[in-house]
């Protein structure tokens, strides 16, 4: 009788253990590197203690064309819409603009996202897809309010790119 009771014990514990070790697990799947939709932009995801950020990592084209920006030809881009005057001269690469998402019934809630492109920084939620697609949610105040846009890993954005140019995948490592 008592071996029963250890085996039920043991099986108790592991049947409440799994399930939070996969959600670990699962809540790391967006670090690393993404596409996003415009193919402009390449956000690293990286997690401080138990929450998400994300930088701009490269940005094409990385410096402003000649004529684009008045007095700003060839010029690392900055941040130049930034509600924030002090902050309008720094680079675009290296900014911080994803904030303190935490991980939650798969998906990554109560974050922060900015949009260099007007200056603003709003409310965002994450999800991946099923087809390992990273879907990006800004929204002002609640989540039906916004706009979702679709990011690629580096790694399904050059599979992509690949297919389209009918090169054999390349493991170059």
């Amino acid at each position: 009788m008592e071996m029963k009771t250890l085996l039920l014990c043991i099986v108790s514990i592991a049947w409440l253990v799994l399930p939070s070790l996969g959600n670990t697990m699962e809540s790391d799947a967006i670090l690393g590197d993404w596409i996003t939709e415009n193919e402009d932009c390449r956000v690293t995801i990286f997690k401080k203690g138990d929450h998400y950020f994300g930088k701009i990592a490269a940005i094409k084209p990385p410096d402003y064309l000649p004529g684009e920006v008045t007095g700003m030809d060839d010029k690392p881009r900055r941040d130049l819409n930034n509600q924030d005057e002090s902050l309008r001269s720094r680079p675009l690469v290296g900014i911080e603009l994803m904030q303190d998402f935490r991980f939650d019934n798969d998906k990554w809630i109560d974050g922060k996202i900015y949009d260099p492109e007007n200056g603003k920084t709003y409310q965002c939620e994450m999800s991946l897809a099923e087809d390992g697609t990273l879907h990006v949610r800004g929204y002002v105040g609640m989540s039906f309010l916004g706009r979702t846009t679709v990011w690629d890993s580096v790694d399904g954005y050059l599979e992509k790119q690949h297919a389209f140019l009918g090169v054999p995948d390349c493991s170059c490592e």
